[in-house]
């Protein structure tokens, strides 16, 4: 049977960033950015349509399991402009994700082609697949886990958490992707959008953070993150 959720489960979405053009809002983890199956289903689309009293279009999404950073368009010019510019890959996203087992080198790029399979996952076909490409680095290394600044350079379904999971180092908590009975033992995906970047229509560039949510920094702490590497400019900015 389905979980039931109401709206007033998230009664606060904040607003990381908004004008003529755009408004970006910090999505929670567990809560769907468009409507799965059934359009009337509990959404953040959904949400932010009916407490705003306007229509916002899709530019792109984030999986329900992950949090952070997600960019609506308020009219329909500024959604073909942003279409355009995602599908040009002008729009450059960072995710920190928190990895099983430990990473030795500072960083890598993973290129595997991935295709949908009948489970519902994403998986490596070098034939029959479409070309992705995924670069990490090392942000905190905890001792049985690595925390990576993930960057996508393509937009395919799922793509980071196919990549680091075919790399042999699938996300903490991860349904989908990974030992079942291993990520059942975590509470949420520790996959989180921190950053966007990208230029507005008028030409200014803007660059829309989110900060860790509560959950996913006890999760860190639970897992040996030392104290002295928790702020958050220190794990999402390289260098």
């Amino acid at each position: 049977m389905a979980t039931v959720i109401n709206t007033a489960d998230f009664p606060a979405i904040p607003v990381l960033f908004e004008n003529e053009d755009l408004f970006a809002v910090d999505k929670p983890e567990g809560l769907a950015a468009i409507p799965e199956r059934n359009p009337q289903n509990i959404s953040l689309l959904k949400i932010l349509g009916e407490r705003l009293g306007r229509k916002l279009w899709v530019v792109h999404r984030l999986d329900k399991q992950v949090s952070g950073v997600i960019v609506f368009a308020k009219t329909a010019e500024a959604h073909r402009y942003l279409n355009r510019m995602f599908e040009q890959r002008r729009v450059h996203k960072t995710y920190l994700a928190l990895v099983h087992g430990r990473i030795d080198a500072e960083g890598g790029m993973i290129t595997a082609a991935l295709r949908r399979f009948g489970s519902g996952r994403m998986g490596e076909d070098a034939a029959g697949g479409k070309a992705c490409r995924t670069d990490y680095a090392v942000a905190a290394r905890l001792p049985d886990y690595t925390l990576l600044r993930v960057t996508p350079l393509t937009g395919r379904k799922h793509q980071i958490r196919a990549h680091l999971c075919g790399a042999g180092h699938p996300i903490v908590g991860d349904p989908l992707y990974g030992e079942k009975a291993v990520q059942k033992r975590f509470p949420r995906l520790m996959l989180h959008a921190v950053r966007l970047e990208l230029r507005l229509p008028a030409g200014e560039e803007v660059c829309i953070e989110s900060q860790l949510p509560q959950s996913f920094l006890a999760m860190l702490h639970a897992l040996g993150l030392p104290p002295e590497q928790a702020a958050f400019a220190d794990l999402t900015t390289a260098g």
